[in-house]
C-alpha cells in the first residue's frame, strides 16, 4: 500500500501521509476501510516503527484516520478532505499529460513545478480583467 522514496527530500513520515490523504481523496481508501498495522509497514518498507507510528498520529491529529486499541487503524467515517471521486473525468487526461512530460524527459520535481506554476496561474476572470468581448 505504501512507498517512500528514500532519495526525496520529503521525510519518509510526510510522505506516508501525503499517501494516505491522496488515497482518500481519490476515493482508493474510503471511510471504515482498515490501514496496515505499523508492524505490517515496517516490515514492508524497511523502516523505523517510530516513523510509521509518527505518520499515523500525524493523521490522527488531523481526523483522517481512527485508532482501535486491539482491532486496528482505520479511515475516519468522515475524513476532513472530500472525495474527489466525483471527477474521475479528470485523472486519465491528467495521467496522460504526465506521461507525455515523462516522455519528454521531464523529471518529477519539474512536472510539480509546472503544475504548481499551473495552479498558481490565475483562472479567466479570476484576476480582474474581463474577457474579450466582455462588458466593461
Amino acid at each position: 500500500m505504501f512507498r517512500v522514496d528514500s532519495g526525496s527530500d520529503v521525510p519518509i513520515y510526510r510522505q506516508l501521509v501525503q499517501q494516505v490523504r491522496r488515497d482518500v481523496m481519490l476515493g482508493r481508501l474510503r471511510p471504515g476501510d482498515q490501514l496496515p498495522s505499523v508492524k505490517e509497514v515496517v516490515d514492508a518498507l524497511s523502516v523505523n516503527p517510530n516513523t510509521v507510528v509518527k505518520a499515523f498520529g500525524e493523521l490522527e491529529h488531523q481526523g483522517m484516520i481512527v485508532r482501535r486499541q486491539g482491532v486496528g487503524t482505520f479511515v475516519a467515517a468522515s475524513p476532513p478532505l472530500a472525495s474527489l471521486a466525483a471527477a474521475p473525468g479528470l485523472l486519465g487526461p491528467l495521467a496522460r499529460w504526465v506521461e507525455r512530460a515523462r516522455r519528454e524527459g521531464l523529471s518529477a520535481e519539474q512536472i510539480r513545478v509546472l503544475l504548481e506554476a499551473a495552479l498558481d496561474e490565475p483562472a479567466a476572470g479570476e484576476d480582474g480583467r474581463q474577457a474579450a468581448g466582455g462588458a466593461a
